[in-house]
């Protein structure tokens, strides 16, 4: 796991969910890639942090593979239980282990992207299915204030 203060330096998205997610995390991951190809060269040193709030599940070899899948710009970041609720305080993110029926669980989580400068400091959110114009002029935004 990472800590937030290692992040500093230029701007950058984090967004906190899970690989068994059946929806809100992989539509965010896709929009998220269809961000990064209209910024176009603007994006190439832009990181999109995903921090799994999973870490029984997901090991660094899943979420690695879970997030191939999607964007080059995405970098999968995992821990200790103790390691991510320390870092999900810091972003003010919730989530919560939520069991199923027949044994099996799934993670209940917050559905924002957080843009943070590079200074570390909040910028803005990208809500869950946003409209990508809208998406678009944040990110827009947050590169070139920082």
């Amino acid at each position: 796991m990472i800590d937030s203060a290692a992040l500093k330096g230029r701007p950058y998205a984090i967004f906190f969910g899970f690989t068994h997610c059946p929806e809100v995390c992989p539509t965010t991951m896709v929009d998220m890639a269809a961000l990064m190809a209209k910024l176009g060269p603007a994006a190439k040193d832009f990181k999109i942090y995903f921090v799994s709030v999973d870490p029984e599940r997901d090991t660094p070899e899943v979420l690695r593979n879970y997030l191939s899948s999607f964007e080059p710009h995405v970098v999968g970041l995992t821990g200790t239980p103790d390691e991510i609720a320390k870092v999900a305080k810091e972003f003010r993110v919730y989530y919560r282990k939520t069991p199923l029926d027949g044994g099996d669980y799934t993670m209940d989580h917050s559905a924002f992207v957080y843009l943070m400068g590079k200074d570390g400091g909040f910028r803005n959110v990208i809500g869950y299915q946003e409209k990508p114009d809208r998406a678009l002029e944040k990110l827009k935004s947050l590169l070139e204030k920082g």
